[in-house]
């Protein structure tokens, strides 16, 4: 970010100048963190949506999940376009960490030490479904910074909110079909 190009105002008022300049790039500067924030979400997100579609291959759940997996990884290419319109760098050690985050979530316990336990599919979906959650929460602030920075298409953060809307939708059916089998329908 560069500075602004003179601290003082043409009325010469320097100060509420250079309190305007620091106030935008902190906001710039939140709005890069919050934005890595969500590309390590999505990354984390589509390695487990990988995950869980692989492990239910061939049932009518892995069809559905193979489809998330596609449209997940458009969400992440969509937050990557859009942070470079907004010259928002990534950073690497963020969208590792997310990668990281996912792998490890793998060594949860869930009742078995060496083979897969039947809660993790519950636990996969339930955890997909609050990433969609936050992936929604990203979208209605871009679509809130596009009223104002015209580096952004509202219309395609229209469209991406009725995705993920959709896509929380479809994971809280499989979610309760999977609690459905495991607990009974109580």
């Amino acid at each position: 970010m560069s500075a602004p190009e003179s601290a003082e105002s043409p009325e010469g008022d320097g100060a509420a100048s250079q309190s305007a300049g620091a106030a935008s790039q902190s906001t710039a500067g939140l709005l890069g963190i919050y934005l890595n924030d969500h590309l390590a979400g999505a990354t984390g997100g589509l390695e487990l949506a990988r995950r869980a579609a692989g492990e239910q291959r061939g049932s009518p759940a892995g069809e559905v999940l193979e489809r998330y997996v596609a449209e997940i990884a458009k969400d992440r290419e969509a937050l990557l376009d859009m942070m470079h319109a907004l010259d928002v760098p990534v950073r690497r050690y963020k969208v590792v960490a997310g990668w990281a985050g996912e792998k490890l979530g793998r060594l949860k316990p869930n009742g078995t030490l060496f083979e897969r336990s039947p809660l993790s599919s519950l636990v996969e979906l339930e955890a997909l479904r609050l990433g969609v959650e936050g992936k929604v929460c990203g979208w209605r602030i871009l679509r809130r910074v596009a009223e104002h920075d015209n580096r952004l298409d509202a219309n395609r953060l229209e469209d991406l909110l009725s995705r993920a809307k959709e896509q929380a939708e479809t994971l809280e059916e499989l979610r309760a079909g999977t609690a459905a089998k495991l607990f009974g329908s109580r």
